[in-house]
This record gives C-alpha cells, structure tokens and sequence, in this order.
C-alpha cells in the first residue's frame, strides 16, 4: 500500500499586505521522514510553518496535516504535533517544572505523567536541579532547552522546528541531533526549519531549498550534490540561491575597516 503523506500542501499562498511571501508550495511529507526546509531570510520558511501549525489561518491553497484540513480542523492539528520556535515568550515567573505542567494539561496529559516526564526530560537536558527555579533567571540556551522539551512532552506523531538550536551549547546541540535520529527511529515526522546547514545536511532524509516564495529543490543530499555539482550543502545552498558574492563581501567588509 503506497504511504498517505502525513503534510500535504498544495498552491499554498500567503501574502502580508500586497507583500506575497508564498507563490504556490506544493510539498507531501511522508510518515518518519526528517525534511530540512532551508532557504534565506524571508523565503517563507517560518510563515509556511506557522500555517503548518495553526497559527496563520488567512492562506490561499490547501494545508493538511495527519489528515486534517488545517483551516478546518486546527485544534485536532495541534493535539498531534510538536512545536519548537526560534523564539517564544515563555511565562519567566514560572519555573520549568510549573511551565511545562501547563503545557501537559493543555495536551489532556495527567499531573503524574507529566512531572515524570518533565523530570526525567530536564535531567537529560541538565536542568534537573533548576526545575523549582524562577525562568526569568535564565540564559538563552536554558530556555530554549525548556522550550524544547515542552514541544515533545507530549510524544507528538509530528514535529515542527524552527531554528531550535539557537542558544544552545555544543553539547547540547550534539543531544539534539541524537535526539532526532532516535525519533526519527520511532517513526516520528520531523520538519526542520534552520540555517546550520551542517546540521540540516547531517540529519535530513530530505532537503527542501525555499527562495523568494517558491520551492527551488527537493530531494536528498546526494540528489542535490549530483544536481549543482558541488560538495557541501553550503556550496548547493549558494548555487541555487544565486548567492555566490560571500567571499568577495568578505573581503569588502574587511577593506572598508582600514
């Protein structure tokens, strides 16, 4: 039996004013896939996921998700997935273990399995010792840790992140990258929004290049390397986004300091 893709987004368009940011994405996500969705700074990366997730209804085109229709059934949509963001407003006056108990019975989760889960979440994250401690005490990265962690708590079949290293340590973005091959493993979906192109390249079965609006290349790693002929998902990034002027940007930036 051939496989029902678990996003499905046909003609998809978003515009902001006269601005239109997506000119018509047609894209299937298949069941335990890691799709790395990568493009330049307003491409339409985080605008196609926040129509993903619920948060953008005003779209033009068709947005499904495990087979929901994403304007129709929105809160059945965000029953079943995860959701990592770049940035959020965390509630600071809260500390991590009430934080993420909120988030638990916004899912319907028992008090007991979430605190369980939160515990043994935030020892592996290194912040067992800082789940009865004020967030607003925080850096950057231990946030993004908690804001990670509320994002799975729940164990979503599909997972949406967008820039969820940002902040974090080395070690710590090690532990991500494990963490995804692991659920990926389980057969969870992944949609990976991020600039580290190392990383996208690491872990992604596929790698979907956005620019200006549309989709510009779809396939695996080895499929775009074959395509622009070059070695690295940098150098694949460079090419087809017609951004080649880096290395002579360079060089500018250093002249115009002497």
């Amino acid at each position: 039996m051939e496989k029902q893709p678990v996003v499905s987004l046909r003609g998809l368009k978003k515009s902001f004013g006269r601005n239109l940011i997506l000119k018509g994405i047609d894209l299937d996500v298949y069941p335990g896939e890691i799709i790395g969705y990568i493009g330049p700074n307003g491409a339409g990366k985080s605008t196609t996921l926040k129509i993903l997730i619920g948060m953008l209804p005003d779209f033009v085109g068709e947005a499904n998700v495990l087979g929901f229709d994403i304007r129709e059934d929105a809160l059945e949509v965000k029953k079943r997935i995860g959701y990592v963001p770049e940035n959020a407003l965390l509630y600071e006056v809260l500390t991590p273990m009430e934080y993420l108990l909120f988030i638990g019975r916004l899912h319907k989760m028992q008090d007991e399995l979430t605190e369980r889960r939160a515990m043994e979440l935030l020892e592996i994250f290194g912040l067992k010792t800082h789940s009865d401690v004020r967030m607003n005490t925080f850096s950057k990265g231990m946030r993004q840790k908690v804001l990670l962690i509320s994002g799975l708590i729940h164990n979503p079949d599909v997972i949406f992140l967008d820039e969820p290293l940002s902040g974090l340590d080395a070690n710590a973005v090690i532990l991500v990258k494990e963490v995804l091959a692991k659920l990926k493993a389980a057969g969870k979906t992944i949609f990976y929004s991020s600039h580290i192109m190392d990383v996208v390249e690491k872990i992604s079965d596929r790698i979907i290049i956005i620019n200006q609006g549309s989709i510009i290349a779809n396939g695996t790693f080895e499929e775009l390397k074959t395509q622009v002929q070059s070695g690295s998902l940098e150098h694949i990034f460079q090419g087809l986004t017609g951004d080649n002027e880096n290395a002579h940007r360079a060089e500018d930036f250093l002249q115009a300091l002497k």
